[in-house]
């Protein structure tokens, strides 16, 4: 799952998003309204949270502009604001669930993997091609029955080629999705994943590298 954390105090930003990526989750950092609106038009995340009273450009503008263009991005406002009203309206902006501050960590963490099981472009609960069994939500993997040992990383590039159900995948759509906005384009981290990966999977090998193209299960 890909998180975007948008939030102006940087100290409380960095510590959500270590402990979304400990969670598993590939998280990016927004520390104003127009970042975050950068980065949501740039690349696709799968929920966002979002502080309301944001530089720049105000979270309610951020939510709303995401609204207006169709964003299928999930948006849990993350906001000190606790009546009944701010509520109401920070949902009548279009955001999918609000938690106030102070919060649990783990009522932050249970919100967001709620809000990304909502349909949208939403992943099956299991993933399934030839033998190649996948639970995203369990990370649990298996091949003809056989537990499969899977790194975060492989698990996520392996649950991408799996939603791709035969299309090719490219390596920079792969370090995009399954890798955090810091990643250097120019690393063979996916390559390396992908080596990993298929020598876990076992024979026959079920990945194919398309030249020039990507790779497909």
């Amino acid at each position: 799952m890909r998180v975007l954390i948008v939030e102006d105090h940087r100290e409380l930003a960095e510590t959500v998003a270590t402990g979304l990526r400990g969670d598993g989750m590939d998280t990016d950092v927004a520390y104003d309204g127009q970042e975050a609106m950068d980065r949501a038009t740039s690349r696709e995340y799968d929920v966002i949270v979002l502080d309301r009273d944001l530089p720049l450009l105000h979270g309610d503008e951020v939510c709303r502009a995401l609204t207006r263009h169709g964003s299928p991005t999930r948006v849990l406002m993350l906001t000190a604001s606790t009546t009944v009203a701010d509520r109401v309206d920070g949902l009548g902006l279009g955001a999918d669930d609000y938690l106030t501050k102070p919060f649990a960590f783990a009522e932050l963490i249970a919100r967001i993997r709620a809000l990304g099981r909502r349909p949208s472009n939403a992943v099956p609960p299991v993933l399934t091609r030839a033998d190649l069994t996948l639970v995203p939500a369990q990370h649990l993997a298996s091949r003809g029955g056989r537990r499969l040992d899977l790194s975060r990383k492989e698990l996520a590039v392996l649950e991408l080629l799996l939603s791709a159900q035969g299309a090719v995948v490219s390596a920079e759509e792969l370090l995009e999705r399954a890798w955090d906005g810091a990643a250097d384009p120019f690393t063979n981290a996916v390559k390396v994943t992908v080596s990993r990966l298929r020598r876990k999977l076992g024979d026959p090998p079920v990945i194919e590298t398309v030249p020039h193209a990507g790779y497909r299960i």
